[in-house]
């Protein structure tokens, strides 16, 4: 079997494997193990990569084509370039803290972990897919596990927010699938077959007027789920109803694929209409990212400040990708990569923190440091990432951004770009706001001087999202430098 399509079926396999378990035990070490299979493919697959690479220059490699549908030429196709590699390596790691935070899951383990399996099968396979409607199905598996994950195991109104977001995502869906449509019956724009392949469609020379009507059908149907302004409205309820395992998925993988759904479907088949349509996109995203980050300093339940925080970084992302260039582009991956391992990390330790004293009020805690020492230091670190202190991988990519943005000469570009550089002030108040009130200052609750201690499998969940924070900041360049020779072909599509 070829190396990709293990990200599909070992998932499967392990949803089978969870079937016959019983019990919390078994269930959680079989799931363990699996995804300990899953992130040791990810390291795998860089390694393979990078030795195809040197001896490969398509623009994919790893490639697949299977017939799935003759009629509409729809194929099992699948094959990486060093996006998809970094994305899939996010995503194995994301799994897998999420299983050693989820430990000891109380009510129906099996079922939760099915759900939550499940659902990394869908964006695996989104992020391996070439042919449009391959991706768009695995597109579809990814979200509905969403609805049952939070409105069976989450908390608060969590019948109405696993409903709101579902509606939402839907909504997307219908949109994104006229547009795939759209795209699928002007591949045959220079005499050749219609086709779903993307490689096959980034050759032909889609009308402009026809990229001007498709363009922005395909950012909104992708963008929703990355919480594009002002479509966001489903993120910040999702979050504070999901588990904590569910809530990290969410921001961490789940939200990525609306930035990569952009960049490799809208950016890359159709640039006219990128170009075109450029100027709106920028200010919904410059909205969302000072909005975002402005909204988070008025909340004050943890996992609202994290969730608005997301919005912020995810329109920053949106910024990045609509800037049209090469550093900007590398930016936007980068940051795509950096929030997904701070944010789950974000998740993993409010989840810890509200197990321990059932609050995620502020105001209703304090002194923390001096009696959960360890997830206090974690959560300054991961707030210190957030805002981009050098040695992080958010400064990497932050970076990237605006240095890519101030490229462009003209006003309008240039004061956009003020206006995102500007969250960086913004998001040092809210997290400054939250250390003060959470970690210093006196213990507001004696309770909290006999707070259970921090387990290995925490550790061990909150190490794995830890070290590549530090790596990517630490030693950017080798991952840098696999986004930016897999954004040739995009770049020539501008010119």
């Amino acid at each position: 079997m070829d190396i990709l399509s293990l990200f599909v079926v070992v998932p499967i396999i392990l949803v089978i494997a969870l079937v016959f378990t019983k019990g919390l035990k078994q269930a959680r070490i079989v799931t363990m193990i699996g995804s300990m299979v899953q992130l040791g493919m990810s390291i795998n697959l860089v390694f393979a990569y990078f030795k195809e690479r040197a001896i490969n220059e398509d623009i994919m490699v790893f490639t697949k084509d299977l017939l799935w549908f003759k009629q509409f030429n729809i194929h099992y196709s699948i094959g990486v370039d060093g996006i998809s590699v970094a994305l899939l390596l996010l995503t194995s790691i994301v799994v897998l803290a999420g299983v050693f935070i989820s430990w000891k899951m109380p009510d129906l383990p099996k079922e939760f972990f099915i759900s939550l399996i499940v659902l990394s099968v869908g964006v695996y396979g989104f992020f391996i897919s070439i042919d449009l409607f391959t991706m768009f199905v695995f597109f579809e598996i990814a979200v509905i596990p969403m609805y049952l994950l939070i409105g069976i195991w989450g908390t608060g109104p969590r019948e109405h927010s696993a409903m709101k977001l579902t509606l939402m995502l839907m909504g997307a869906s219908a949109v994104l699938l006229v547009a795939i449509l759209g795209i699928y019956y002007n591949s045959d724009a220079d005499g050749g077959a219609l086709t779903f392949n993307i490689l096959e469609i980034a050759k032909v020379n889609i009308p402009f007027e026809t990229q001007k009507i498709f363009f922005p059908l395909t950012f909104i149907g992708f963008a929703v789920i990355g919480a594009l302004f002002p479509f966001h409205t489903w993120s910040p309820d999702g979050h504070a109803s999901a588990p904590t395992a569910v809530s990290m998925l969410h921001a961490g993988v789940l939200m990525k694929l609306g930035g990569y759904g952009v960049f490799r479907v809208a950016m890359y088949l159709l640039p006219e209409g990128a170009m075109h349509w450029s100027w709106f996109f920028i200010i919904l995203s410059v909205i969302g990212v000072v909005y975002g980050a402005l909204s988070a300093i008025k909340q004050t339940d943890l996992k609202y400040i994290n969730a608005y925080s997301s919005v912020s970084h995810l329109s920053l992302v949106m910024f990045a990708l609509l800037m049209l260039n090469k550093t900007s582009w590398n930016g936007a991956i980068l940051q795509s990569l950096s929030h997904g391992f701070m944010t789950a990390l974000f998740f993993a330790l409010i989840g810890m923190i509200y197990g321990r004293t059932h609050t995620r009020d502020i105001t209703k805690l304090g002194g923390l440091l001096k009696v959960i020492p360890f997830i206090s230091v974690i959560y300054v670190i991961a707030g210190l990432a957030s805002l981009g202190l050098p040695g992080f991988s958010g400064f990497v990519a932050e970076m990237n951004i605006f240095v890519g943005a101030f490229q462009h000469e003209d006003m309008f570009t240039r004061v956009a770009t003020v206006f995102s550089v500007s969250v960086i002030v913004i998001t040092a108040v809210y997290i400054l706001r939250v250390v003060g009130i959470m970690l210093m200052g006196p213990i507001k609750n004696e309770a909290y001087l006999k707070l259970e201690r921090v387990t290995w499998y925490e550790k061990t969940g909150i190490l794995l999202l830890l070290i590549p924070i530090v790596g990517i900041g630490v030693a950017p360049l080798w991952l840098s430098n696999m986004i930016l020779e897999s954004l040739e072909p995009f770049i020539q599509g501008l010119l």
